[in-house]
């Protein structure tokens, strides 16, 4: 089944120093280009929601969506713009500071959504729901205009809503780890030298 694809690279990074976190350096490359690279197998096309350095973003050959919520209203403003936009009847989402992404990601939520009978499969790791590492169906837009129109921001609250299952990558932890500051980048980049 045909998957598009949002990273979320829309946030102020106010841990990393105002620094737009997708183009902080890992590896001397931008953390957006190692998520692309783990992206791009597994679905059919990339969008990508950012509300700075927009020509910067499109440079990298996909389309850039600014939110469509004023003020910064978190992911699930670039949740809301990747449903508008995606071609596909399914949208995964992933952070733009996730660069060890699960390679296989989108094929065991979709597994996990459609087995469920699901509009919405998140990933989880030792118990803790990942949220913005989503699968859902484009179907889910109206409930989340709803949501966001009343001025909740909450993911997981409104993901519970939902038809809901999680998929456990326990198996995976580092793939998870968010690089919030600039010691978290140091910190990957010796791990991953090793």
């Amino acid at each position: 089944m045909a998957i598009s694809a949002i990273i979320l690279a829309g946030g102020r990074a106010t841990r990393m120093q105002g620094i737009d976190k997708g183009w902080a350096l890992l590896n001397n490359s931008p953390l957006i280009s190692h998520v692309i690279k783990r992206l791009s197998p597994q679905v059919d096309n990339i969008l990508i929601n950012a509300n700075r350095q927009l020509k910067q973003y499109a440079t990298l050959g996909y389309p850039v969506l600014a939110d469509s919520y004023p003020d910064f209203a978190g992911p699930l403003a670039g949740i809301s713009i990747g449903l508008q936009h995606a071609e596909h009847d399914y949208l995964l989402t992933v952070p733009c500071d996730c660069p060890c992404l699960p390679a296989d990601l989108a094929e065991r939520l979709l597994a996990a959504l459609i087995g469920h009978g699901a509009q919405i499969a998140v990933a989880s790791c030792k118990g803790r729901s990942h949220s913005v590492f989503c699968l859902c169906k484009k179907t889910v837009l109206p409930t989340l205009d709803t949501y966001l129109q009343q001025g909740k921001r909450r993911v997981s609250d409104w993901q519970k809503s939902l038809a809901y299952v999680e998929v456990d990558f326990s198996e995976n932890e580092q793939a998870f780890s968010n690089l919030n500051t600039a010691e978290d980048l140091a910190a990957l980049e010796l791990q991953l030298s090793k």
